[in-house]
């Protein structure tokens, strides 16, 4: 039996440098980074005291008032992405589809900035003012949830948490269920917002993140030989796939197709990745593999790129093990330069990016890659943008606990 074909028909996203498509792809092609110094909570007590923070975004723009405050901030961001999506799409939901149309949203963490406010008010205030919402406004399958209910989509529902990964396998895992026929479109993507004081320090205290307080949009700085660890990010990347002739009877714009997914494991340490990227180049491998394409066909690598010495490194040997000699005609770049890394919402974010890279054949640039990591001599699209003819991108995303996730897309085209 022929595998149904899946394409992209609408996009959603809200990054730290810009609420919407248009704002944040104009900022990445040229170069802008939306790290600043943290304002959603004083953070002159940590060593790090910068982030990627959403800028200008109102949730009463999306959501209804007295909704707001049954959810998360999260949750915020993956309703109003989806709803950006959805109106790019032109979809339409209703009991003629709704049990065809199914949603999955990852997270890596969920709502901790909840978890950590209500912490404060059972200590401080007692159990009594604990709101009845606080478990649904937290949990990380709220954020498919409430987009199946706001927008009335009855079929398979779902939530990824795999760290870094989440927004990647949730696209990835979405496709697979249009390409076997158990719906016809899906709402996929991820979202995060845990710009708090515990995730801050949390991921200080490993050592994982940039401590260049002084000089904010200068310390994402990915294969770069400066860099001192990534800068944490918030957002929410959202993407409508459908099924290749549910699209085309509805006269759908069509962005890119979605040909490739893998998925594998490191099985080698809680958060180092394994050496020399075997999993990653796995991964990759099994994406090229399901989307039939050779390594050399392949134009463009949205790298997971945090800006940390390990993943950097091991990120770049993996594209060598896979595409040999051809890794070094790749256009390679890291949108988290700009952006900061947004964990569980990243795949879904950079997905979009990959997606309008393919259909724009232009490619975002590395920004700030002013001294190369000896170890990282590919082609990093460094600090502008690139005009190119773009036929497949992959799009690489990789967590804590060694999870590996990569989405392949193709240029569409009427055949």
């Amino acid at each position: 039996m022929e595998q149904r074909r899946v394409v992209v028909t609408g996009l959603g996203v809200i990054t730290p440098v810009g609420v919407g498509v248009k704002e944040t792809w104009d900022a990445l092609l040229r170069g802008e980074s939306g790290i600043d110094r943290i304002t959603q909570f004083d953070p002159s007590g940590l060593p790090v005291q910068i982030a990627g923070e959403v800028k200008g975004f109102d949730p009463a723009e999306y959501i209804e008032p007295k909704e707001i405050k049954k959810m998360d901030r999260f949750i915020h961001f993956a309703v109003a992405a989806t709803h950006m999506a959805v109106k790019d799409a032109e979809l339409k939901i209703d009991g003629s589809n709704a049990d065809r149309v199914g949603v999955i949203i990852g997270s890596g963490i969920g709502g901790l900035p909840k978890i950590e406010h209500y912490t404060r008010v059972l200590y401080e205030r007692g159990y009594r003012r604990i709101t009845p919402f606080f478990i649904p406004m937290s949990i990380i399958n709220l954020a498919s949830g409430q987009v199946s209910i706001i927008f009335g989509a009855k079929g398979p529902n779902s939530a990824v948490v795999t760290a870094c990964s989440s927004g990647t396998h949730a696209i990835g895992d979405a496709f697979k269920i249009i390409q076997r026929g158990d719906a016809d479109v899906m709402i996929a993507g991820g979202s995060e917002a845990v710009i708090t004081p515990l995730g801050i320090a949390g991921f200080a205290v490993m050592k994982a993140l940039s401590t260049r307080n002084d000089e904010p949009r200068k310390a994402s700085r990915p294969f770069d030989r400066d860099r001192d660890g990534f800068v944490m990010a918030e957002g929410a990347g959202i993407l409508v796939l459908e099924e290749l002739g549910h699209a085309v009877r509805r006269g759908a714009r069509i962005y890119a197709e979605v040909v490739g997914y893998g998925m594998t494991a490191d099985a080698y340490h809680i958060t180092a990745p394994s050496p020399d990227g075997e999993g990653a180049a796995r991964c990759m491998e099994m994406a090229l593999r399901d989307g039939g394409v050779r390594p050399d066909e392949v134009s463009y690598i949205n790298a997971h790129g945090t800006s940390t010495k390990y993943n950097d490194e091991l990120e770049t040997a993996a594209i060598k093990r896979v595409f040999g000699d051809h890794a070094y005609r790749l256009a390679v770049s890291s949108t988290k330069s700009m952006t900061g890394h947004l964990l569980g919402a990243s795949g879904g974010v950079e997905s979009v990016v990959s997606v309008l890279s393919v259909f724009h054949d232009v490619v975002p640039p590395t920004i700030n890659l002013d001294n190369p990591d000896p170890e990282c001599d590919l082609d990093y699209v460094a600090n502008e943008s690139r005009e190119m003819t773009v036929n497949y991108a992959l799009n690489n995303s990789f967590g804590f606990g060694g999870t590996n996730a990569c989405l392949l897309f193709k240029k569409y085209r009427e055949d």
